[in-house]
């Protein structure tokens, strides 16, 4: 039986923290120790561990034991079915505040408060 895919909950729930996201960043470069993801934050190593808990659940990373010391890595399909669904939004095309400024002018010569009445 083929392993379950984390919910699209569980992807955004686990992006939808500062830190968390932090820790993908840092990740993207290379894998890294949790001792080493844990160096630039202000917690605590099990407050780090937790996050990487979320993110592990989330199907964003893969944690390893390499002898005494536990690798984080990226899971390079992590985000697919995130992504997958917000492409689909991408079919509307991308609103020019200019044009729609200059189209209120056209439209609402009033609204510049040139003419406009008390």
């Amino acid at each position: 039986m083929p392993a379950q895919q984390p919910s699209l909950d569980a992807i955004f729930s686990a992006l939808a923290d500062p830190t968390r996201r932090a820790i993908l960043g840092m990740l993207l470069e290379d894998d890294m120790a949790v001792t080493d993801v844990a160096a630039p934050f202000k917690m605590s190593l099990a407050a780090i561990s937790k996050h990487l808990a979320v993110l592990a659940a989330a199907g964003l990373i893969r944690q390893e034991r390499r002898g005494r010391i536990i690798w984080c890595k990226l899971e390079p399909d992590g985000l697919r079915n995130a992504s997958v669904w917000m492409q689909g939004f991408g079919q509307f095309e991308p609103v020019d505040l200019d044009d729609f400024e200059r189209f209120l002018r056209e439209a609402l010569p009033l609204a510049d408060g040139d003419d406009a009445q008390p």
